[in-house]
C-alpha cells in the first residue's frame, strides 16, 4: 500500500509537471500557487495577465515564491503577435520584416533585445520563433509571422533568432513542427491538412527546424496539422511517427517538445483535450500547452487526472510520462542557471526595433508632403493568434507627425464610397492587411485610386497585391514600429 501510494504521488507530480496552463488575472490565484507547490513546473502567460513590465515582474516573482525554477512561458513573437505590449503594439517588427531586411545579425540582435526585456520581467520561456516557411500566400494564420517563403532565408533567420533569444537567458521554442506554412486553414478553427510528398517536406518544411536544432533551440512546438506523407491518421501533435520517429529519431532532437494550445479546435473538436493530451504525451510530447481559452483550476485537474488514469490503465507508459516530466524539469534547471551573454562591444539595443522596421519598409512611387490626411483603415477580422485587442495601423503615429490627421476604421463590406464620404477633400491614406486575401479590400483600393489618384496605400501584411496609389508602402508587418516607419515615409521625415 505504501509503495502504491508513493507511485501514485510520483505519477501525479509528473502529470502536473508536464502541464503549461494559463490563468485569469494579473496576480497568481491561490489555486495556481498551490498547484505549483504540488509539482506544476510551468505556467503560460497571455495578454490578459499583463499590464506593465513592473506588474509582470511582480507576478513572476510571486510564482517563484513557490518554486524558484518555475518555467514562465509567453507567446511573444514581436510584430503582430505580442503579449508584452498587447495594448499598444510591439516595439519590434515581426519575422517577415526581419526576413525582408535579410540581415541575420539584425535578427539576432532584435531577438536578444526582446529576450532581455522578457528576462527582466522574469519570463524564461518564449513560444517563438515561428520557423514556418510561408509557401502558401493564402495562409490565414502564419503570414507575416514567418520569415518568408524562401526556405533557406527562413532557416538562417530562425537560427539567428534562437541564438539571440537564448543569449539573453530565455529558452526559445521553435514552432510549428513539422511546418504550418502550406495551409489555408487556421488550426484554431479546424484541422489543416498538408498534402505534399516527403521530398518536399525534407527540402522545404524541415530545413528551418534542422537549423533551429543545430542552433540549440531548447524547445520545439508541435503543430495541429495532418501531414499524410508522415502520418495519414493523426495530426503531428498526436503522432508517434512525427514526434518520436522524425523529430527525435531522424533529426536527433533531445530538447523539450511542447504542444500547441490543446483547446484549439483542431484537437479539442476532434479528440477532446483530455484524450488529446494523453495521446500527445504518448506520442512523444513533453509539455501540454493549455490556457489560451481554458484558464481555470478545473482544466488543470482534468488534464492531470486524465494522465494519471491513463498510466493506471496502461494507455500511457509510466516511463514515458516520467521522461516527459524530466525534460520539463531539465529545462527549468537550465533557465535557473542561464546567464545572459555580454552585449557585443559597441552594440546599441536602444531603438533597435524601430531601426529594423525602417529598414524593412519597401516604397513604390512618390507623393508631395501631406498635411492633415484622412487615414482609412480597411480592417479584416484578425486571426486568434494575433488577436483583435492589439492596435495596428498608421493613424496614431501619423497624427503625431501631421497634426490634424483624421482617421476611421472600415470593416469588411465597406467600399470606396464610404471612405470618400468620410474623407471629404483630404488626401486618403488607405491602410490594409493582406489585401490579396480579401476581395472587398482590393475592390475598395481600385475604386479609391481611380477616384483619387493621389491616394497613399500602406500594406501591413504580405505585400502580394500589385502596388496601388501615388505612393505604396509595404511594411511587412503591423506592429507599432512598422506603423511608425510608414508614417515617417508619408510625412517625409
Amino acid at each position: 500500500m505504501t509503495v502504491l501510494a508513493h507511485r501514485t504521488d510520483t505519477v501525479t507530480r509528473d502529470a502536473l509537471a508536464v502541464l503549461q496552463p494559463g490563468f485569469e488575472g494579473t496576480t497568481a490565484p491561490d489555486w495556481l500557487l498551490r498547484r505549483v507547490g504540488e509539482g506544476l513546473t510551468a505556467v503560460g502567460l497571455f495578454g490578459r495577465n499583463i499590464t506593465s513590465p513592473e506588474q509582470l515582474a511582480a507576478l513572476t516573482a510571486q510564482l517563484r515564491t513557490e518554486r524558484d525554477d518555475v518555467l514562465v512561458a509567453i507567446d511573444e513573437e514581436g510584430g503582430d503577435v505580442t503579449r508584452l505590449e498587447v495594448r499598444g503594439g510591439s516595439s519590434f517588427p515581426g519575422n517577415l520584416a526581419l526576413g525582408a531586411v535579410d540581415d541575420t545579425d539584425l535578427t539576432r540582435s532584435v531577438a536578444r533585445e526582446l529576450g532581455r526585456r522578457l528576462a527582466e520581467c522574469g519570463v524564461n520561456l518564449n513560444w517563438a520563433p515561428s520557423a514556418d516557411v510561408n509557401s502558401n500566400p493564402d495562409n490565414p494564420v502564419i503570414g507575416v509571422r514567418s520569415f518568408g517563403a524562401d526556405t533557406h532565408l527562413a532557416a538562417r533567420h530562425t537560427a539567428a533568432y534562437v541564438q539571440g533569444l537564448q543569449a539573453a537567458g530565455v529558452a526559445a521554442c521553435t514552432k510549428h513542427f513539422p511546418g504550418h506554412g502550406d495551409t489555408n486553414v487556421d488550426s484554431h478553427h479546424a484541422l489543416p491538412r498538408i498534402d505534399v510528398d516527403l521530398d518536399t517536406l525534407q527540402a522545404r518544411e524541415l530545413v528551418p527546424f534542422k537549423a533551429a536544432i543545430e542552433a540549440g533551440t531548447k524547445a520545439v512546438m508541435s503543430a495541429h496539422i495532418l501531414v499524410p506523407a508522415l502520418d495519414p491518421t493523426r495530426p503531428a501533435t498526436l503522432s508517434p511517427q512525427i514526434l518520436t520517429g522524425l523529430l527525435r529519431g531522424e533529426l536527433g532532437y533531445e530538447g523539450l517538445i511542447v504542444t500547441d494550445g490543446m483547446e484549439m479546435h483542431a484537437i479539442a473538436g476532434t479528440y477532446g483535450i483530455e484524450r488529446g493530451s494523453v495521446l500527445a504525451i504518448a506520442a512523444g510530447a513533453d509539455a501540454i500547452c493549455v490556457g489560451g481559452g481554458l484558464a481555470d483550476e478545473a482544466t488543470v485537474l482534468r488534464l492531470r487526472d486524465a494522465l494519471v488514469a491513463a498510466v493506471r490503465e496502461g494507455a500511457l507508459p509510466e516511463e514515458r510520462l516520467a521522461d516527459a516530466a524530466a525534460r520539463v524539469r531539465a529545462l527549468a534547471a537550465w533557465t535557473r542557471g542561464a546567464r545572459p551573454d555580454a552585449q557585443p562591444e559597441g552594440s546599441c539595443a536602444s531603438g533597435i526595433g524601430l531601426t529594423a522596421a525602417r529598414r524593412a519598409v519597401l516604397v513604390t512611387g512618390s507623393t508631395k508632403p501631406l498635411t492633415a490626411p484622412y487615414v482609412a483603415t480597411l480592417a479584416p477580422v484578425a486571426n486568434i493568434a494575433v488577436g483583435d485587442e492589439t492596435p495596428w495601423g498608421v493613424a496614431a503615429e501619423l497624427a503625431e507627425l501631421l497634426p490634424g490627421t483624421e482617421a476611421g476604421v472600415f470593416p469588411e463590406g465597406s467600399g470606396a464610397g464610404d471612405v470618400l464620404a468620410a474623407a471629404g477633400d483630404r488626401t486618403v491614406v488607405a491602410v490594409v492587411r493582406d489585401a490579396h486575401r480579401h476581395p472587398w479590400m482590393t475592390e475598395a483600393l481600385d475604386a479609391l485610386v481611380a477616384a483619387r489618384p493621389d491616394t497613399v496605400v500602406v500594406e501591413m501584411g504580405l505585400p502580394r497585391a500589385r502596388p496601388r496609389g501615388a505612393l505604396h508602402i509595404a511594411t511587412h508587418g503591423a506592429s507599432r514600429v512598422c506603423g511608425r516607419a510608414a508614417a515617417e515615409v508619408i510625412a517625409g521625415v
